[in-house]
């Protein structure tokens, strides 16, 4: 999975070393299928792998992490299609889906038992250089359909996840932020995902943790940290992705800053 669309709907991955890289937020809804290769993903109560010849569906507006593995002496491939909110607004107008009612789910939903499906994934292969060039955004807006009317079909109870267009509302900032609190996105996103502005959402979590966002999310991230190092006996390069730290050698720098020695002499 790629957690940032590319601005083409259609879109081929290929990995061959492992990559845990991404801003981990799915922006659009995404079906994809897994060509070669295993990934893992996880959201704040989910965990699951899924394998070559795979397919899943992905929520919009969602925090997850992934872990995409390739095959021994092979390549990590496949195909997504990410379904934007235009698109899906002129696809209800012309065909009439509505939902009937909010559904909540794990930010992925694996799309198993449905061979028509993968069949028409593994179809989209055939045309990987045709959608790599934007003149052929008329093919692509076709394809994109076909996948929903299939999709739909196949699977009519995900309408009332497709064609729910509100956006989040405003939720309690205090358990967001202590069960989200290692995910790798700016102030931005996780203002948006609690239903408020970026400086709505800084002043109301001043007074919720007499503390900025920034100065919080890294002591946060730190503490959780020293608590698997010592208690757990993680090592830093166990858990320091997992904690929402790009880099190791910062992981390492910060750490040693609070906590007046390295992650490695806890």
């Amino acid at each position: 999975m790629s957690t940032k669309p590319s601005t083409l709907p259609i879109q081929y991955s290929c990995y061959f070393h492992r990559s845990r890289a991404g801003e981990q937020f799915i922006p659009e809804h995404t079906i994809s299928y897994i060509v070669s290769g295993s990934m893992e993903m996880s959201d704040i109560t989910t965990r699951q792998s899924f394998q070559q010849g795979d397919i899943y569906f992905c929520r919009r507006n969602q925090l997850a992490k992934y872990a995409k593995q390739p095959p021994a002496d092979g390549e990590y491939r496949s195909v997504s299609i990410y379904f934007d909110q235009d698109t899906l607004r002129r696809f209800n107008l012309e065909y009439g889906y509505k939902p009937d009612k909010t559904v909540n789910t794990p930010a992925f939903i694996p799309l198993t038992h449905v061979p028509v499906l993968i069949s028409y994934m593994e179809s989209l292969r055939a045309y990987e250089q045709l959608f790599t060039q934007k003149e052929n955004e008329a093919l692509l807006t076709v394809k994109q359909n076909e996948a929903l009317l299939l999709l739909l079909q196949l699977k009519p109870e995900l309408k009332n996840i497709l064609f729910d267009f509100s956006e989040p509302g405003k939720i309690d900032l205090e358990a967001f932020m202590n069960q989200n609190y290692h995910f790798n996105v700016d102030l931005q996103r996780f203002a948006y995902l609690t239903g408020r502005s970026l400086s709505t959402f800084k002043r109301d979590f001043e007074k919720v943790f007499q503390d900025t966002p920034s100065h919080w999310l890294i002591h946060r991230r730190l503490k959780e940290a020293y608590y698997l190092i010592k208690e757990k006996k993680k090592t830093a390069s166990d858990v320091y992705l997992d904690l929402g730290f790009e880099d190791l050698s910062h992981f390492s720098y910060v750490f040693k800053k609070a906590y007046g020695v390295s992650p490695s002499m806890v």
